[in-house]
């Protein structure tokens, strides 16, 4: 086997690797984004949205390599004495308002949840998406999720077709992950919360992202992005404490059932 052809496969195994590690708050996004699709239609929609989505990927791919410094440079910049200053350009602002939007789709989703059942209830109807936003707005996001991975690739190699093969197989990953999600969701109701405050980390994520691309400052004080390996300790603290908070409600639960009794009623109605 060629030196080359060995070289580009074992980056391709690279890049499939970081596709999926990187792709996981993507995930996350698409599962709870998709719940707002009308019933019938929410796997079609995380596949259509992926699907749809991995193309554009390739087209943006391909837009990237040709105008990559055009991206880099910098278009504004924002000075406000000593209070704010900052250098934007594309990448940053993309970063800066995907991180902004999910972090208002977390905080709407918990009030939803924090809201009394009735109006709970009546709000259902007029939370649901029709198909076409949510689509489009799991092919957005999806775009926004893209440009780290994007350009992480862009660092390993040059060759296009290892770039775009690794898209496509972490697309098709991320498919079939995605209806796993969403029904390990469904099905276990108590975890939403906890996906919903990851995702609402994973919006501070993109935002601490973004001001640093940005050269972001205030107050003098430059914005540090959040690390990977920060990003996902966290995530196992909030994953390890909704475990053991879940046990010790049980038990409490179970001591109340002991402790209380139940009064029997004498007769009965005829």
């Amino acid at each position: 086997m060629p030196a080359d052809l060995l070289g580009n496969l074992f980056t391709l195994l690279m890049l499939i690797m970081l596709q999926l590690v990187l792709g996981f708050d993507n995930l996350l996004y698409i599962s709870l984004e998709s719940k707002n699709a009308p019933p019938d239609k929410q796997a079609y929609a995380r596949k259509v949205g992926i699907a749809m989505a991995v193309v554009l990927r390739i087209i943006l791919l391909f837009v990237l390599i040709s105008l990559i410094e055009a991206v880099q440079d910098p278009i504004f910049d924002l000075h406000l004495g000593k209070f704010v200053h900052g250098s934007f350009n594309v990448h940053s602002i993309i970063v800066l308002l995907g991180g902004i939007f999910i972090i208002y789709t977390a905080i709407k989703e918990i009030f939803h949840m924090m809201a009394l059942e009735e109006s709970h209830e009546k709000e259902k109807n007029t939370k649901q998406k029709s198909l076409g936003s949510v689509i489009t707005m799991i092919i957005i996001m999806n775009l926004v999720f893209s440009f780290d991975s994007i350009l992480s690739a862009m660092a390993l190699t040059k060759v296009f077709w290892v770039m775009a093969t690794a898209i496509v197989i972490g697309g098709l990953v991320m498919i079939w992950m995605a209806d796993r999600v969403s029904d390990f969701l469904a099905k276990n109701r108590m975890y939403e919360v906890l996906g919903l405050f990851i995702l609402f980390l994973v919006g501070i994520m993109l935002v601490s992202e973004g001001g640093h691309l940005a050269h972001l400052s205030f107050f003098e004080h430059p914005i540090t992005p959040m690390s990977k390996a920060t990003f996902y300790f966290v995530i196992l603290i909030l994953v390890v404490t909704d475990i053991v908070q879940g046990r010790y409600q049980k038990n409490l639960l179970a001591i109340k059932r002991k402790t209380t009794t139940i009064p029997v009623k004498e007769g009965k109605d005829a």
